[in-house]
């Protein structure tokens, strides 16, 4: 049964790049709202996380508050990070980026790590090119669909 305290949305990405640039957005408005941000992915996006950031138009203290996100592959770390944060009823959200088994597996993980009652939202994030064929099904699974028509 699903766990109604945790809030599911998806977004399909075609690269890190896109990725960066849908979920971007709704992690400043997140981080506006006093959010805690944990960002897993399956490979590292400091670099292009770094690229990006440094051709957008955003004050100095945004562009430093999204820069120290951990946007590496460490994900023993930030399990630690999220069972330390659900503890403090932080409100956190959790960004799973990679392919359709890394998503599945860190979901299966996060429940683990974080107790049942409480109140997270993961946004699970599909590598386009994997998935295109199930796209409406995996879709359908899910509350919201972000994408690149919120910027």
């Amino acid at each position: 049964m699903e766990n109604i305290t945790k809030e599911k949305s998806c977004a399909f990405y075609a690269s890190d790049y896109h990725f960066e640039m849908i979920s971007l957005p709704y992690i400043s408005k997140s981080m506006d709202e006093n959010k805690d941000i944990i960002i897993l992915t399956e490979n590292n996006l400091k670099d292009t996380v770094n690229t990006l950031i440094s051709k957008m138009n955003l004050n100095e203290e945004k562009r430093k508050k999204i820069l120290s996100l951990d946007w590496n592959n460490n994900d023993l770390k930030k399990f630690k990070e999220i069972s330390k944060k659900s503890k403090e009823n932080a409100d956190m959200v959790i960004f799973v980026k990679g392919k359709q088994n890394y998503i599945q597996n860190i979901n299966k993980n996060i429940e683990k790590w974080v107790s049942a009652d409480k109140h997270i939202k993961i946004v699970d994030c599909y590598e386009f090119f994997e998935i295109q064929e199930k796209i409406d099904d995996i879709a359908k699974e899910y509350g919201k669909v972000l994408g690149t028509s919120r910027l």
